[in-house]
């Protein structure tokens, strides 16, 4: 089947894209606004940008009824800072409650039972519950759209790392601890330890992968 983005609906394309590009890692991104409410809200575009300087990026869209900005969006946009914390298989639940969508003055972590823990070198509060906490400062933000289905790109800056000290083994994070859970389409998730397999790099002539 042939499909054209411009001819079809939002949701359509949304759908095969979210069907094809899997599993996705998640990005548990805690906030505080300027009036002082934590706000947490997982997020499945996500991904690594670069070492140094070492910057991430995730993608929150716009809301799916009206367009508006996600609560997320917009205290990162106030305050400059928010923080990455990684999900592993055992907040799986809790972290799909912070998905709803409630409203500002809502408080994801008290409707999740989740715990609130202060950051090392920002103001977003780390999730507690989270084995590795990635506290990062705004970089750069870009728009592409105002409308449903419009999303926006999130570039930040990690200034500092915490991890449980039961996942790190000489410098490297341990997966079997981590037990990081990734998202499918619909309402599917992935553990992607389940079943792993390894493929060494071939060396090219001179030394260099």
């Amino acid at each position: 089947m042939e499909f054209t983005p411009g001819s079809m609906d939002w949701r359509d394309g949304y759908k095969l894209l979210i069907g094809s590009i899997l599993p996705r890692p998640i990005a548990f991104v805690s906030t505080v606004g300027k009036d002082g409410i934590t706000n947490a809200a997982p997020f499945s575009f996500f991904t690594v940008i670069s070492a140094e300087p070492m910057l991430i990026c995730f993608s929150p869209m716009r809301r799916g009824s009206d367009g508006a900005k996600k609560d997320t969006l917009i205290n990162i946009e106030e305050t400059g800072q928010f923080v990455i914390n990684i999900v592993s298989e055992e907040i799986a639940v809790q972290m799909n409650i912070c998905a709803t969508e409630y409203p500002p003055q809502v408080d994801e972590l008290e409707e999740s039972g989740l715990t609130r823990e202060p950051a090392a070198a920002v103001r977003a509060p780390r999730i507690k519950e989270a084995k590795i906490h990635l506290e990062c400062e705004l970089h750069e933000v870009h728009h592409y759209g105002d409308q449903p289905g419009s999303g926006s790109l999130v570039v930040g800056k990690v200034v500092h790392i915490h991890a449980e000290d039961s996942l790190i083994d000489n410098g490297r994070i341990l997966a079997e601890e981590l037990k990081p859970i990734g998202r499918m389409a619909g309402n599917l998730y992935t553990r992607p330890l389940g079943s792993t397999f390894e493929l060494n790099r071939l060396i090219k002539p001179g030394g260099a992968k």
